[in-house]
């Protein structure tokens, strides 16, 4: 059965195939964690469109019937570049939800913590420009992050220095609602949570885009589920599989069989 395909730079994209897994238990889906180059944020754009354009490739010559690109950045930089470069294969990417935190904000102001890429892209720019109007969003750029949460140091000193250091000037300007512009992210939401109390909402894309492959599914007829038929869950890397499979179990990820990526 042609899977969904997925890719990250890392391990963040899983808690998008998690809500993906989540809605349609049926599909196989196959990850793809380019750990080869993470992280993608610091990287050029011209460099991260060729890197996305090997990744979907990748996907597509393994009979991906649509694909997810589960990374802010990476949408930010190429989706469009993707969509014209594959034009036989749906694309769906991440946009960090400004939308729904300019309508659920009291104060009228939102963070956005991301990448610099993300913060740099068109998609944010137009999502503020279109969905936030009378609501000030603060960028915050969170240089390291990706990388503690890639070595799985979740609540190390470390990275608990970087989330003081990055969440302290949002709520200093009055943000009541935060924004998790990266996959990665909300891997540290209980850590995040700790530091803005119970008062400051916390949003996530990762739902919101598994309900977009739900109605991709659908409108293009790509079901192809027998009833009541597990799919499987099949992750590739340009890491190590055995450090990422570690990663897998010890966050409590989807389990899926890992495999080594060496001809990206």
């Amino acid at each position: 059965m042609p899977p969904i395909g997925l890719f990250d730079s890392g391990i963040g994209g899983i808690t998008v195939l998690r809500e993906v897994r989540r809605l349609l238990p049926g599909e196989d889906l196959l990850y793809l964690a380019d750990q080869a180059h993470c992280p993608y944020g610091p990287r050029p754009i011209d460099e991260l469109r060729a890197i996305a354009a090997t990744c979907a490739a990748w996907l597509i010559e393994r009979g991906a019937k649509l694909i997810v690109v589960a990374c802010n950045t990476a949408s930010a930089a190429a989706l469009g570049d993707l969509r014209q470069r594959f034009p036989e294969t749906p694309f769906v990417g991440m946009v960090p939800p400004v939308k729904p935190a300019a309508a659920h904000t009291r104060s009228g102001v939102v963070g956005v913590l991301a990448t610099p890429t993300t913060l740099e892209g068109n998609l944010l720019r137009d999502v503020i420009e279109h969905w936030a109007n009378g609501v000030r969003v603060v960028p915050q750029a969170c240089h390291g992050l990706v990388e503690c949460i890639e070595e799985g140091a979740l609540d190390s000193p470390t990275t608990v220095v970087l989330l003081q250091r990055y969440v302290a000037p949002l709520l200093d300007a009055g943000a009541d609602t935060i924004v998790l512009g990266c996959t990665h992210y909300p891997l540290v939401l209980p850590q995040i949570r700790a530091l803005v109390g119970d008062d400051v909402h916390l949003l996530d894309a990762a739902p919101a885009v598994a309900q977009r492959v739900v109605q991709v599914v659908q409108e293009r007829g790509l079901a192809e589920v027998p009833a009541g038929m597990p799919g499987s869950v099949t992750y590739a890397t340009t890491g190590d599989p055995q450090r990422l499979a570690r990663l897998i179990e010890r966050l409590d990820l989807p389990r899926g069989s890992v495999i080594p990526v060496t001809s990206l």
